[in-house]
């Protein structure tokens, strides 16, 4: 049975359909249905079906997908096994985050694996939905992803659709409420839910675990929020809220860089997200990929409670700062 073949199936199965398998795979539409074909005559069974103008996986492809993860995490454990022996295994590593995970944790990362020689690191950046992080492994190897601790998604799991992962937990980054220098509320230490009633929120798109953890936050209140705005690059919301135009939630150790903004912890609920690597199993076998997600996982501890020195070239800390991250530090 071609191993081949079998990737094809499995990027149909976690891709949802053939065009997107063949993106991934760099292959053409009709290259995907030839494998598909061949190995549908190969095993005497149908693997696929045709819903609308698209095609789906039957019951038989889905039983061979699954048994082609053990053929395939098989195949990197062979070579694996023969990788230590080498002097300095070497490769090209594909790691993807998130745009503000990749600010918080890609410059390090870098730096770290460059010491290593012969690791060939590329990066980019992919901001997605919190259901689509698992299918980026297709053709990435190491997904830097993002989820919210608060509310139903905590406990999210990231092999729900099929894709066998190996999920290395990174780093809980706590979220604060954005707000502009000459806000009512800025020169508080910290804010309690009431004082967030009756505020224009900007936020990310729906789907994305900040507007998620924002949505669990307004259940305790009773009140939905009064969203304005809905944009996900995190610069052009500081540079929004700092003209004050509004407030929003923000991660605490990848953004408030802006000089007109303060973030402020919030008092009497637990707010944050949790940063996890998402690498599929057989790839994880993979030597290269190991040393990168040690280093990554280094890099992520190395993060302090508030994710920078409270004093630091370029970074002045005026005292009411110090003692929101001596508030966040003890309730976060």
């Amino acid at each position: 049975m071609d191993l081949r073949a079998l990737e094809v199936l499995r990027a149909v199965r976690t891709q949802g359909g053939v065009t997107a398998a063949a993106a991934v795979l760099h292959l053409t539409p009709s290259a995907v249905s030839q494998q598909l074909a061949a190995l549908t005559r190969e095993v005497g069974v149908a693997l696929t079906q045709r819903v609308g103008r698209g095609v789906r996986l039957t019951p038989a492809g889905e039983a061979l997908a699954t048994a082609a993860d053990d053929v395939v995490l098989a195949v990197e454990r062979a070579r694996a096994a023969c990788e230590v022996f080498l002097d300095q295994p070497t490769g090209t590593v594909r790691v993807s985050a998130f745009q503000s995970g990749a600010r918080l944790l890609l410059p390090e990362l870098l730096t770290r694996v460059q010491r290593l020689g012969g690791i060939a690191l590329e990066c980019s950046d992919e901001d997605v939905a919190q259901a689509d992080f698992a299918a980026l492994t297709d053709r990435v190897d190491v997904v830097i992803a993002h989820r919210p601790d608060e509310g139903p998604e905590e406990g999210v799991d990231w092999n729900a659709d099929g894709v066998p992962l190996r999920v290395v937990p990174l780093l809980r980054e706590p979220l604060d409420v954005a707000v502009a220098l000459h806000h009512p509320l800025a020169e508080r230490p910290h804010v309690r839910l009431e004082d967030l009633a009756d505020q224009d929120w900007i936020t990310v798109r729906e789907g994305f675990p900040v507007a998620i953890v924002l949505t669990a936050i307004a259940a305790h209140t009773g009140t939905a929020p009064r969203i304005t705005h809905r944009i996900n690059d995190f610069s052009v919301v500081e540079a929004l809220v700092a003209a004050g135009h509004g407030v929003s939630l923000l991660p605490r150790y990848s953004a408030g860089g802006h000089p007109g903004v303060r973030l402020l912890p919030i008092s009497g609920v637990r707010a944050g997200r949790r940063v996890d690597a998402l690498v599929r199993r057989d790839r994880a076998e993979r030597l290269v990929v190991r040393r990168v997600l040690d280093e990554l996982a280094d890099v992520a501890a190395g993060i302090d409670s508030h994710g920078r020195p409270l004093s630091s070239p370029g970074h002045d800390v005026s005292e009411n700062d110090r003692r929101g991250l001596l508030l966040s530090h003890l309730s976060g």
